[in-house]
């Protein structure tokens, strides 16, 4: 089959690789309809993350058609259509019987070395790096889905695929940062990084009431689209955040603030940012944290840092001080997908949402790779790309 693998720091391919095979009873084989290329992909392209080999096939979002099932699946049958979540979970184990999915204690295969670098172990990923089983990833024409009467939802009929595929992973992860936000009604939420996860954390905020979203960024088309949802744009190349911040909440600062950027924050927003840069390309760092430390100081005494942007190691100059003398709450996760899925899905089917407004280009998977490239600089409006095997 065809795949997209990585093969070193900004060296990504479309290959021919060996076909999926059942492994376990409770596999299925999906022959893959709609995959996207996510964000935090990017970070794998620009070899931020650890414990990737070359000829890994990457991808943690995409849907389709069951081809295959083992013997012990009795959830899932030939034929059937279904979004395949990017954590992979047994449902079983104490965090998934909790709804902690993406914290299950037994799909990593590798957790031991997951435990070296983190102390205990996350779930396993799809196509993300062996610190985190090493699993093939899902831009691909088929993959292999471990514990597959746990994870896949069906995609009920008269649904397009444009509608569902990202209850795979950024529509899940933005309403979780929202949801991490306690919003009661009326209050006012900064978002930064308004990139498809942004986006989605963006709408979902008003949608569970909340009166005023700020969206930090500097490409345009991403702030026009921020704006046609109803939020307030700042771009950081034209203002100071925080004092923007301060003059639109009277001095109290934003009731929660959402990292939707993580480890690769732009190296030229500020002073800090810049240090960042220095430190991670002379190997004295392991990420780019400013946007994490903007956030503490943009938000009110008492009030939430909600972080969903992926970083990988240890942060540099948080400002922890800030945070503990002024009250604020820390949530944050690799967003147990499963747990929200049933409440999404019905979302959208009520009309609330159509998160398919977020795809800006759909190509083949041939055309994959370069569309990492005009994803990671930015190019020619991309946003969301999907890709059709």
């Amino acid at each position: 089959m065809r795949a997209i693998t990585w093969h070193g720091k900004n060296d990504m391919r479309c290959d021919t690789v060996p076909d999926p095979k059942i492994e376990d009873g409770r596999d299925a084989i999906i022959k893959v309809s709609s995959c996207a290329i996510c964000g935090s992909d990017l970070h794998i392209m620009d070899g931020m993350i650890p414990g990737m080999e070359r000829g890994d096939i990457v991808g943690h979002e995409c849907m389709g058609e069951v081809v295959e099932v083992g013997k012990d699946n009795k959830k899932l049958k030939v034929g059937d259509r279904v979004v395949v979540p990017f954590t992979i979970s047994c449902g079983e184990c104490f965090f998934c019987q909790k709804g902690f999915f993406s914290g299950c204690e037994r799909s990593n295969r590798n957790a031991k070395t997951a435990e070296k670098l983190w102390g205990h172990s996350p779930a396993g990923l799809f196509g993300y790096s062996h610190i985190l089983g090493g699993y093939a990833g899902g831009q691909a024409e088929y993959v292999r889905v471990p514990y597959a009467d746990v994870g896949p939802i069906k995609v009920p009929d008269g649904m397009t695929d444009e509608q569902v595929l990202f209850l795979s992973d950024i529509f899940p992860t933005g309403y979780m940062g929202a949801d991490f936000c306690n919003i009661q009604g009326g209050e006012t939420i900064a978002v930064w990084g308004c990139g498809p996860v942004g986006q989605m954390a963006i709408r979902s905020a008003f949608i569970l009431g909340a009166e005023r979203v700020i969206a930090i960024d500097t490409v345009p088309e991403r702030l026009a689209m921020a704006r046609a949802a109803g939020a307030i744009t700042l771009d950081f190349h034209d203002v100071d955040v925080y004092d923007a911040i301060q003059e639109l909440t009277k001095g109290r600062g934003a009731d929660a603030c959402i990292d939707a950027v993580g480890t690769e924050a732009d190296g030229t927003a500020s002073f800090d940012s810049v240090i960042d840069r220095i430190k991670v390309a002379t190997f004295m760092g392991t990420d780019r944290p400013h946007v994490l430390r903007q956030a503490i100081h943009c938000c009110r005494n008492f009030g939430t840092v909600s972080i969903i942007g992926v970083y990988g190691g240890l942060l540099d100059k948080i400002p922890f001080g800030s945070a503990i003398n002024r009250g604020l709450t820390f949530r944050m996760a690799q967003t147990p997908v499963q747990r929200y899925l049933p409440i999404l899905l019905e979302r959208i089917q009520k009309g609330e949402i159509d998160p398919s407004f977020v795809i800006t280009h759909t190509a083949s998977l041939e055309e994959g790779p370069d569309l990492y490239k005009t994803f990671r600089d930015k190019k020619d409006g991309c946003i969301k790309v999907v890709l059709k095997p």
